[in-house]
């Protein structure tokens, strides 16, 4: 009684038909397969592993003061260059360049956390 979906025996490919076409509805799904996974540098990993090219001071956003310490990171799987944030206080100090790095995204899917550019 109008329940939406095809049942019975013979239903198997009236559901796949309409499964195939409704998982493009999904947003991400769309992001991970249609061309822009490959603008992202991780190409829709979480992480990457990489060489550390130089290390370098970036300001914070308005209202905030401050020098964030970041370095440029060259990744081995793809040979992109992106700016690594590098976490806490000193931390930096135990970071010299041509050294290996693993670089996590911050998880919002490749837009800015909080005052870092």
């Amino acid at each position: 009684m109008g329940s939406g979906k095809p049942r019975g025996i013979k239903a198997g490919r009236k559901l796949q038909n309409k499964r195939r076409i409704q998982i493009w509805a999904d947003k991400d799904l769309n992001k991970r397969f249609l061309g822009s996974r490959y603008k992202n540098p991780f190409l829709g990993s979480s992480h990457a592993k990489g060489i550390v090219v130089e290390k370098f001071g970036v300001e914070a956003k308005q209202p905030n003061s401050a020098v964030r310490k970041c370095c440029r990171v060259l990744l081995k799987k793809n040979g992109k260059k992106i700016a690594a944030f590098v976490p806490w206080d000193g931390c930096l100090n135990f970071i010299a360049e041509n050294d290996e790095v693993l670089v996590a995204g911050f998880g919002r899917k490749g837009h800015a956390k909080g005052d870092i550019p």
